[in-house]
């Protein structure tokens, strides 16, 4: 399997995962200090976490839009892509379509999970 195949797959893993709104399950995805930035700031994994436990964020579609660029410098990947998603958020649907550049790192278990991720609003 090509790294960019490993990549794909783990990336399809955790999409799964994100579609159960399982948090506990979910928070695996991620290392202890994963941070999101939008242009609304800065979102701590915990605080993610807790909004998916509350049901304050439901998850209910995610895709990619097109190929994904990958780039591996050692245990580490930066992963830039187009994706579209859907779900509820403290109740109202949304639907988006966002850029996203992720940092994700190969662990002890030799799984990878985001460290970081950055999403812009495609316009």
């Amino acid at each position: 399997m090509t790294l960019e195949d490993e990549i794909r797959a783990a990336g399809a893993v955790a999409d799964e995962a994100l579609l159960t709104n399982d948090a506990e399950l979910i928070s695996t995805f991620f290392t202890d200090g994963w941070v999101f930035v939008s242009p609304s700031g800065i979102t701590t994994k915990s605080e993610l976490i807790g909004w998916i436990a509350s049901g304050r964020l439901a998850h209910h579609t995610m895709a990619t839009v097109g190929p994904e660029r990958i780039a591996q410098v050692g245990d580490t990947v930066v992963v830039t892509a187009r994706r579209a998603s859907s779900g509820t958020w403290e109740g109202t649907p949304y639907a988006t379509e966002e850029w996203i550049t992720e940092i994700l790192v190969r662990g002890m278990d030799d799984r990878w999970r985001a460290a970081f991720a950055h999403k812009c609003a495609v316009s």
